[in-house]
């Protein structure tokens, strides 16, 4: 017998279907790999690239380069000025949004030379080279008239007649590491000059440990392991002579031994010679200079230095501190042991750039540290605005004794403390992706070689 179908039945059917295609059986234990689900993640996770690396690179380098003008002109006629011909009082290097001769423009030249040496891109090898080449031709311009007014505020006065390492240490070292990379201008004098102040004329406590003046008498700021030693150590490598590398390692002793704090592995701020009880105040841009000065001192200091074992046992202790720290976001705080303080950029940097550094040298475990670097990075990068400008980074700081000195430090684009660290930051970065390659496993990154 035949069986007819009746025209609205299948349009029924149908529906039943299209009813069952709208409504997929409910997620839950049975129906669903749970564990795959893609968590809402606030910074990019397990897709980090190198050519995205270089992008981010880029776009610093183009808002630098246009930013940072190596010119000499006439401050009240905005006229060039030649260096070669007479000289004039009034001239001044070219306002920009940053200074070329500021602590942290010697990062920034580092950080310019390292992304060049690693990327192959020769724009950032030039941005360092020309600008020091101009510094090394207002050196003598400014010469006779500097040392007839000893305290004009000329371009060059921090150099040629410095009152802080702040005023050419971090300056010094990329200056020497230019001299080793092949940049023909003499910066000798200069280097010469301020390695020289570094060694005979910064004030030093008793025992000879670099030291300020202030807030308080007799202070130690953490900050002054990377505005000297670096510089002294690139001098070792740049002479031979060993009684550079002596003279770090003995600062480095000393600046540790009343700074680091073994339990947490990390650094106080400040040390004050009379102070009985220091208030401990763990800023993160200070471990940040104290952690930078170690991979930059054991880039270079001889492998058979009776102190190599001490700074690298150091080293591995604070990216011990400092990865018991991080935040699910990547970034690292302000105060590094106190949560409720803001999340700080160019400590951050840093961090990626030092511990990816050491990954690369063989100092520190891949599999144990490769994440949480890339990680560092990934939240840097959304930091990195469509101009290229570093967002979220503290402004220049001093030293306090109570943590709303600190909480409240203002963040800005042009504090030039960012660059510098962002740039070396990504370039490291990039040689870590090349050299220990990451896969996702159970959706976590872990570094495969």
């Amino acid at each position: 017998m035949r069986v007819t179908r009746l025209p609205y039945l299948g349009l029924l059917l149908g529906a039943t279907t299209a009813v069952a295609q709208t409504n997929p059986p409910k997620a839950n234990d049975t129906t669903t790999p749970l564990h795959l689900l893609q968590p809402d993640y606030p910074v990019p996770y397990g897709k980090t690239k190198p050519e995205d690396v270089k992008q981010v690179l880029d776009r610093v380098y183009n808002y630098l380069d246009k930013s940072t003008p190596a010119e000499l002109v006439d401050k009240k006629t905005n006229a060039a000025v030649n260096t070669r011909g007479k000289f004039n009082p009034d001239a001044i290097i070219k306002p920009g949004d940053f200074r070329l001769t500021s602590y942290e423009w010697g990062v920034t030249y580092s950080g310019m030379l390292l992304a060049g040496e690693v990327t192959g891109d020769k724009k950032y090898t030039d941005y360092t080279f020309s600008r020091l080449k101009f510094l090394s031709e207002l050196a003598p311009y400014y010469r006779a008239y500097q040392t007839a007014n000893p305290q004009s505020p000329t371009p060059m006065r921090g150099f040629m007649n410095p009152h802080a390492l702040d005023d050419g240490g971090a300056l010094t070292a990329s200056m020497i590491k230019a001299q080793r990379a092949g940049l023909s201008a003499d910066l000798r004098p200069l280097i010469d000059s301020f390695v020289g102040y570094i060694m005979t004329k910064e004030f030093k406590l008793s025992d000879g440990t670099l030291a300020r003046n202030r807030p308080q008498p007799n202070t130690l700021w953490l900050d002054d392991m990377y505005m000297g030693l670096p510089a002294l150590a690139q001098m070792g490598k740049l002479t031979g002579e060993r009684r550079y590398y002596d003279e770090v390692v003995k600062q480095f002793t000393q600046f540790s031994q009343r700074m680091f704090d073994k339990e947490k592995g990390l650094y106080m701020h400040g040390w004050v010679q009379d102070m009985a009880v220091h208030p401990e105040f763990h800023w993160a841009r200070a471990n940040g200079w104290a952690l930078l000065t170690k991979v930059e001192i054991l880039d270079v200091l001889p492998e058979d230095h009776p102190g190599r074992a001490t700074i690298l046992a150091q080293l591995r202790a604070h990216a011990n501190g400092l990865a018991m720290r991080q935040s699910g976001t990547g970034f690292w705080h302000q105060l590094l042991d106190r949560n409720d303080s803001y999340l700080e950029t160019s400590a951050t940097a840093i961090y990626a750039y030092a511990i990816a550094h050491a990954i690369n040298k063989g100092w520190l475990d891949a599999k144990a540290y490769g994440p949480m670097s890339i990680l560092a990075w990934n939240a840097v990068s959304t930091k990195v605005n469509a101009s290229g400008q570093v967002e979220g980074t503290c402004v220049g700081t001093g030293m306090g004794f109570d943590p709303a000195f600190y909480y409240y430090r203002p963040v800005n684009v042009y504090a030039a403390h960012g660059y510098g660290p962002v740039i070396l930051a990504g370039a490291e970065i990039i040689r870590l992706l090349k050299n220990h390659p990451f896969d996702i496993n159970d959706s976590s990154v872990q570094i495969t070689k």
